[in-house]
């Protein structure tokens, strides 16, 4: 599955992940100051993890969140959403409130003869063995069908359960194999026959310059500020933002993509 844009955009496309919205962290402001930049912006995209977990479509929301949706909603600009761990179970009717499409785990964006390709990320955390076997699980159809037949109560207390449990886990474990695979990264790009990835998930934001040509480039988790990646012309840019400021962290253009530089397989 693959967008095309031309080759002279009149807007630039941003791309988020990992914003983790909930009642205790409703990202009011930061959101607000997003949805000002994204008004002027040819289109959006969403890499996963908007929500900090969401059990189904009738998950209630706190007024501050549904504000929030309702101004993604209103954006004039096209809207992609692509599934991460946190909530891979939103549905269509989450999808069709906020207006965006749904979007394959790895998409093709073709952008200025270019293919950029976009992921949430934990696919490629390979080397993490326990959390590769649990999203299997979680992902299979026969997980979804059960979990979506229970109480409300009992799949918010069960997510609830989930994410503290993952919090101890990831506490203990080595923040080596946190990370993604540099080898699964390579065979991906390779197959795909794409020069850049842009993925989420690792809260580790950072643009690497890849050993046999390309860019890896990883936006941030909004825990204390908004992170985005801006495509605008041939260049693409990381930036840390918030309700007043917006700062870019690093920029690489579309032909340093094609230059060899560093990032060591393991």
């Amino acid at each position: 599955m693959k967008h095309s844009v031309g080759r002279n955009p009149v807007a630039e496309i941003l791309l988020i992940a990992d914003i983790h919205l909930s009642p205790a962290n409703p990202q009011s402001d930061t959101f607000a100051a997003l949805m000002a930049r994204a008004a002027r912006a040819d289109a959006l995209y969403i890499l996963g993890d908007l929500f900090d977990y969401w059990v189904g479509d009738e998950q209630p929301l706190p007024d501050a969140i549904g504000h929030s949706l309702d101004q993604l909603s209103a954006l004039p600009c096209k809207k992609y959403f692509q599934a991460g761990n946190r909530d891979f179970l939103i549905g269509q009717n989450l999808l069709d409130r906020i207006g965006a499409e749904n979007l394959p785990d790895v998409f093709a964006l073709r952008y200025l003869s270019e293919t950029i390709l976009l992921c949430h990320g934990d696919t490629l955390c390979t080397d993490d063995l326990a959390y590769q076997a649990m999203r299997q699980q979680l992902r299979s159809a026969a997980f979804r069908c059960d979990f979506l037949a229970k109480p409300l109560a009992e799949r918010i207390a069960i997510a609830e359960g989930l994410r503290a449990r993952s919090k101890t886990e990831s506490s203990s474990k080595p923040e080596d194999i946190m990370d993604v695979n540099a080898s699964a990264v390579s065979t991906l790009m390779q197959t795909q026959g794409a020069k850049v990835l842009i993925h989420g998930h690792t809260h580790r934001p950072a643009i690497h310059r890849l050993v046999d040509e390309g860019a890896r480039v990883v936006t941030g988790d909004w825990s204390t500020h908004g992170w985005l990646v801006a495509l605008n012309a041939d260049v693409i840019t990381l930036e840390r933002f918030d309700s007043r400021n917006t700062e870019i962290i690093d920029r690489i253009t579309l032909s340093e993509t094609s230059k060899t530089a560093r990032e060591t397989t393991r």
